[in-house]
């Protein structure tokens, strides 16, 4: 019997600030950052199929279906149960709306292949629990465990060390500069500070004011101009940053108003909204602990 879960949200994320504290042997960054979620991301529509297909059925500009997260995501939760569920039929049709950019730094792929884990997880009934969908996650990219966590999170090791933490309760002006960047390129940058010195939990949380910086902006501004630009003018109205590898930027604000009053003036050649900082990911009520 098909079922279907609609309107399934795959919030974006903020890094409010991202450490590159060493590099592993196999190439991978050790990083620290504290992921924030906001209330703006991807939406994700499901139906389950009678037979085992996975199929998107949305197009996406540059994004072919087998390569994409979502799909990948599907696949692999499909094969990783596959025994336990004893040749039960499990396949799926999956809408998007895209409201995230490629490129962003806000980690839309990865959110929505989070979402997909969760919700098939619970249409299939296939029983995993947070900790196995984390695993599985983490194949597909290091920042999809963050979403299956389920809140805020401090994170450490390539950032699937998780530890929950209390964040500001803030609103956010997000400016996009209208490129997309690629991770690679500023992770292999030799201009890349990869030795920051590690900071703990508490001192995040003791901080009065913003904390840290993110070591990737040097190098992605210095590669892409517009997000420079971007930041500087953010800078005018606060600790103007940008998160994860780029290239969105993003201010603080502790009241709306003040986020309102800073959108009204962003120049018009630049894609740009407001979020605010919610504490725990809408579908976490999905979660098998």
């Amino acid at each position: 019997m098909m079922q279907t879960l609609n309107h399934c949200p795959a919030p974006a994320k903020l890094n409010l600030f991202l450490h590159v504290t060493g590099r592993r042997a196999d190439g991978y960054h050790l990083l620290q950052s504290v992921f924030q979620l906001i209330d703006r991301g991807d939406v994700l529509h499901f139906s389950t199929r009678e037979d085992n297909v996975i199929r998107r059925t949305t197009e996406l500009a540059g994004v072919p279906a087998e390569s994409d997260l979502i799909v990948r995501a599907a696949k692999l939760l499909q094969a990783a149960t596959a025994d336990k569920m004893q040749g039960k039929v499990l396949g799926a049709d999956i809408a998007i709306e895209k409201n995230l950019p490629m490129g962003g730094g806000l980690g839309g792929g990865s959110s929505d292949a989070a979402t997909t884990l969760l919700v098939l997880n619970h249409l299939w009934q296939t029983g995993l629990t947070r900790a196995e969908l984390m695993a599985l996650g983490l194949q597909l990219g290091a920042d999809v465990p963050f979403f299956l966590f389920g809140r805020n999170a401090f994170a450490e090791g390539i950032g699937e060390a998780l530890l929950p933490v209390e964040t500001p309760d803030s609103w956010f002006v997000v400016i996009e500069p209208g490129v997309s960047v690629p991770t690679q390129q500023i992770f292999s940058s030799s201009e890349l500070t990869r030795d920051t010195k590690p900071v703990k939990i508490s001192d995040f949380s003791g901080a009065q004011e913003s904390f840290g910086k993110n070591d990737l902006q040097v190098v992605a501004a210095t590669l892409f101009p517009p997000i420079a630009e971007a930041i500087k003018w953010l800078q005018q109205y606060g600790d103007a940053r940008m998160t994860g590898s780029g290239a969105c930027v993003f201010c603080p604000f502790e009241q709306e108003h003040q986020a309102d009053a800073v959108l009204a003036t962003v120049p018009a050649k630049w894609k740009s909204w407001k979020a605010k900082a919610i504490t725990h990911h809408p579908l976490a009520y999905l979660q098998q602990s």
